[in-house]
């Protein structure tokens, strides 16, 4: 599917499980933690999408996680884990086998924010050295500054936002035609942001059930996306939650 891009894998749910590694919970596909963690099966299909051209990411948080950190030692430990059990690194318990996924995305749904700025410095440390290109995005809600990544957003450089229209009623999709709707204000923020290129998605649900509000139809987000891509430099594309119910609509 040529307009699909980017697809972050879903969730990284526990920073520090058994044998203080990382648990994973891919819902019907793959759940593991700590030592026990085996999610290889689905290394074949991360690999056949990747040469296709697709960015397949590890997405950290979820409203149902416990990735909250104590501080930076924390966040530098937790990091080189990520390196080593996802990306280009090397551990005795990779998830996803040889497979080497593309980056990661901060999905905070909880906490302050502790640690994760010290978390993407280190994380950069390997992949600015790396001989392929790591992307980290993040998922912030849409009330701006983000409750629980709002600092580490002004603290660090990011490469993409997929900011969440939903869920929130005064300046998510629903209010796209009133002054609640606030793109300006992340476009804004992109652009005096640590790295003034990042971009910012337009986040939605992908089917009326995938979220509690914000939902609009398809022909809607697209008239939305169209007029804020025209209107904003910063823009980068549709962030829709999740895959599995927007092919639910088919």
């Amino acid at each position: 599917d040529d307009s699909i891009d980017t697809i972050p894998l879903a969730f990284l749910s526990t920073a520090f499980g058994d044998d203080d590694l990382p648990t994973v919970d891919f819902s019907n596909i793959c759940s593991s933690s700590g030592g026990s963690n085996d999610c290889s099966d689905m290394a074949t299909d991360i690999k056949a999408c990747q040469a296709k051209g697709k960015t397949i990411t590890l997405s950290i948080g979820g409203a149902t996680s416990s990735v909250i950190l104590s501080g930076d030692s924390q966040g530098k430990t937790f990091a080189d884990t990520i390196w080593n059990s996802f990306l280009g690194g090397s551990s005795d318990t990779r998830p996803f086998g040889d497979a080497i996924l593309d980056g990661v995305d901060l999905d905070l749904e909880s906490g302050d924010g502790a640690g994760y700025a010290a978390f993407v410095t280190q994380l950069r440390t390997h992949t600015d050295s790396a001989d392929k290109t790591y992307y980290v995005t993040g998922a912030p809600q849409c009330p701006y500054p983000d409750a629980y990544i709002g600092e580490v957003l002004s603290s660090v450089g990011f490469d993409a936002v997929y900011v969440q229209f939903y869920n929130n009623p005064s300046c998510g999709l629903t209010a796209a035609s009133t002054s609640g709707w606030n793109f300006a204000t992340w476009d804004k923020w992109a652009k005096s942001s640590p790295n003034p290129d990042v971009k910012v998605y337009i986040g939605a649900p992908a089917s009326s059930s995938a979220a509690g509000s914000g939902y609009v139809d398809a022909d809607t987000l697209a008239q939305i996306a169209q007029e804020n891509r025209d209107k904003y430099s910063s823009f980068g594309g549709v962030m829709l939650w999740d895959v599995s119910e927007a092919y639910s609509q088919f």
